[in-house]
């Protein structure tokens, strides 16, 4: 492109995903950063898009649990039209790309929902793949997920996991009720294998782990507890610097005593939102597996108390890393963006503000309220706040 076909997005303070930067700007290529500069050095000719005095530029937040949002579920609307709806609920608040989530649903619901992901990789920019949460799980630990679709998995489920054909495929199952050899043939594929909803030992998990298990889905939430003798599957987590978990961080989930001490080990910690149909939606409830959920001091809550998934969003996610367990914003903003895209295998294209880097970003004020998203160069128009 020619100088006159670019722009630059101008802010306050600019983090790139390693460093903070004071007066600079994002020159944009595209679909691409060309470069991050001081403001001064911005050429005379380039159209720049100032943003308010006090405001943030940082890479775009990704979520690789996503169950749903604006008052659209994944798992009833398994479509291209129910993924966009979910995609536009979250850019709303700064999540620029997602991996729309099925929970434990029938064969036929799976690939369903297989192929609507199909049809919006490389064509939404926003969708980068398909985060499969069960069918196999452990039936000890279901959560809010129906006991009636758990299942173990078979040799033959193997087909139907890896045969997403672009973008990335995340699993998340018990490997304590896995065959022999599951979990490496699925990561042989190239799919991304989560340990989550399980009762497995720690031994159990570390055999997983040589297998090619990476992630921990939704740490301490529906998973053998963390003792002294047991340590389970949280300790491997912990201790295991080549694997990512992911933490929601509402203040109901996971006391925020329990989460600074998770954020001390040398397991990759990043954001998740897990977030369910009320975000970014008009309606406080919602019908899951036939039974209604409904809003309850921002908790999605089950008749009998269960947590079903939450209503959080990304934004809100940083901003409580912040105020609740006293992190640094750019270390909030790293497990928004840059350790998910380490996780997904995506650190050399998104996550950080760098040149080449496809141009995913997220403009902010002091009190982290979203003004602005970009995905893939496409701007969004100012966000009501």
């Amino acid at each position: 492109m020619s100088l006159s076909d670019r722009h630059a997005l101008a802010a306050d303070f600019i983090f790139d995903g390693d460093t903070l930067r004071e007066n600079h700007a994002v020159v944009v290529d595209g679909a691409t950063i060309a470069a991050v500069v001081p403001r001064r050095e911005l050429p005379a000719a380039i159209a720049v898009r100032d943003m308010p005095a006090g405001a943030w530029l940082a890479p775009g937040f990704i979520d690789v649990q996503v169950n749903g949002g604006g008052d659209v579920l994944f798992n009833d609307v398994p479509t291209s039209e129910g993924i966009a709806a979910i995609a536009a609920a979250h850019r709303r608040f700064g999540t620029t790309a997602l991996l729309p989530t099925l929970i434990s649903d029938t064969p036929d619901r799976m690939q369903a929902a297989l192929a609507a992901v199909q049809r919006m990789v490389g064509v939404h920019p926003g969708v980068l793949g398909i985060h499969l949460e069960g069918p196999f799980l452990s039936p000890e630990r279901p959560g809010v997920h129906d006991p009636a679709a758990i299942r173990r998995p078979h040799m033959d489920d193997i087909a139907m996991l890896t045969g997403l054909r672009d973008g990335v495929t995340l699993v998340t199952l018990a490997p304590e009720q896995a065959p022999p050899g599951f979990v490496a043939a699925l990561a042989r594929a190239g799919v991304r294998v989560s340990l989550g909803h399980s009762m497995a030992t720690y031994e159990e998990t570390q055999r997983a782990i040589a297998e090619g298990l990476t992630g921990f889905t939704h740490l301490f939430n529906a998973m053998r507890p963390l003792a002294s003798r047991d340590p389970g599957p949280i300790g491997a987590a912990l201790e295991t610097p080549g694997c990512w978990f992911g933490l929601i961080v509402d203040g109901a989930h996971v006391h925020p005593s329990v989460l600074r001490l998770a954020l001390r080990g040398a397991g990759q910690a990043m954001l998740v939102t897990d977030a369910m149909p009320p975000v970014g939606g008009t309606r406080a409830s919602f019908t899951l597996y036939g039974q209604e959920i409904t809003v309850q001091g921002g908790q999605c809550l089950r008749a009998d108390g269960t947590l079903a998934g939450a209503a959080l969003d990304m934004a809100s996610a940083v901003r409580n890393v912040v105020t609740q367990i006293g992190l640094p914003l750019t270390t909030a903003l790293r497990l928004a963006s840059t350790s998910p895209a380490a996780f997904l295998g995506l650190s050399g294209a998104l996550g950080r503000l760098a040149p080449d880097y496809r141009a995913d970003l997220v403009a902010f004020d002091e009190d982290i309220n979203v003004l602005a998203t970009w995905v893939a160069g496409q701007g969004s128009d100012d966000l009501p706040r």
